[in-house]
């Protein structure tokens, strides 16, 4: 029976059943192992073949096969055993909840979600949200912000989850598409979907004041089914997006404002490093591709790219 991964919280998932039917699985035993390298073989969002155990719990089933993913939003683990973490399968589009004020969410966050979205053709939106924090350097900060990534044909949309403001905007965009949802932890991921979609009911937390960071109130991956054939993908926050399996000469491909460029480079596997004659470099010189871009770019090639 075919199905679809809606919670997973460690070694249990659950599914849901084209019928509308809900079982608790485990994976076969074999399947785990079946060359695998990541901490998790299974994700939100994949569909699997299972098989429903008849003798044993009600509504519990085993997951035996894997169906072929269509895209994912991958991580570096922190679990030293395993490569990588799987975040989220099979979405139309990712949005990262971004705030400027209480915790400030860093550009080289921003662009190791970015460049991680173009590796796996991920259509990737921003959400600032918080405006009702913004102080007016803020405001300046977030014109600043955008002027970066809306010229690179990201999206960029202002809200206050608390406040209501835009909520509509952003329900409007989860439309009959399934969507993974991002951010550090206190971005406000869960006021957000609380704010759009009510029924959810999601736990949220103050950010400490000691540490200006977010508590965890997400603690799995888990889909929300909207209204309107919308599947939205929640996520625990998280401090770190280190990339994986992008290899340091294709780097450039996942920043379109260099990909425009390379091919005017003197070189045909030029670094756009040091190289004489490098299209980038020039650009970046004379401002159309912001330092902020390129200083990501540098950090993520010579692999620091696990900083806030």
């Amino acid at each position: 029976m075919k199905a679809l991964v809606t919670k997973s919280t460690g070694s249990w998932y659950e599914v849901l059943t084209d019928d509308g039917e809900t079982y608790s699985c485990r994976i076969k035993g074999k399947f785990r192992t079946k060359d695998i390298k990541t901490t998790n073989p299974v994700a939100v969002g994949d569909w699997v073949d299972i098989i429903v155990e008849t003798d044993t719990i009600p509504h519990t089933a085993i997951i035996v096969h894997l169906h072929e993913r269509q895209n994912y939003i991958i991580r570096k683990s922190i679990n030293l055993s395993k490569q990588a973490q799987i975040i989220a399968a099979n979405l139309d589009q990712a949005l990262l909840v971004v705030t400027l004020a209480s915790p400030f969410t860093s550009l080289g966050f921003i662009d190791r979600f970015l460049v991680t979205a173009e590796a796996y053709d991920i259509p990737a939106k921003l959400v600032f949200n918080k405006l009702d924090l913004f102080s007016e350097a803020g405001v300046e900060i977030l014109s600043d912000y955008k002027a970066i990534y809306v010229s690179l044909g990201y999206p960029c949309y202002e809200v206050s989850a608390l406040q209501g403001t835009n909520i509509e905007v952003i329900g409007a965009l989860l439309r009959g598409r399934t969507t993974l949802v991002l951010g550090h932890s206190g971005v406000g991921k869960s006021t957000l979907i609380n704010a759009i979609h009510p029924p959810a009911k999601m736990r949220t937390a103050a950010i400490s004041d000691w540490s200006d960071k977010g508590r965890h109130t997400t603690t799995f991956a888990e889909m929300i089914l909207l209204p309107d054939n919308g599947r939205l993908i929640d996520t625990p926050g998280i401090r770190e997006l280190g990339i994986i399996d992008i290899e340091p000469q294709e780097l450039g491909h996942f920043f379109p404002e260099m990909r425009e460029r390379m091919n005017d480079c003197r070189f045909n596997d030029c670094r756009h490093v040091n190289e004489p004659g490098c299209a980038v470099l020039a650009a970046v010189e004379n401002g159309t591709i912001a330092p902020s871009r390129y200083d990501s770019y540098l950090s993520m090639y010579h692999g620091n790219d696990t900083r806030l």
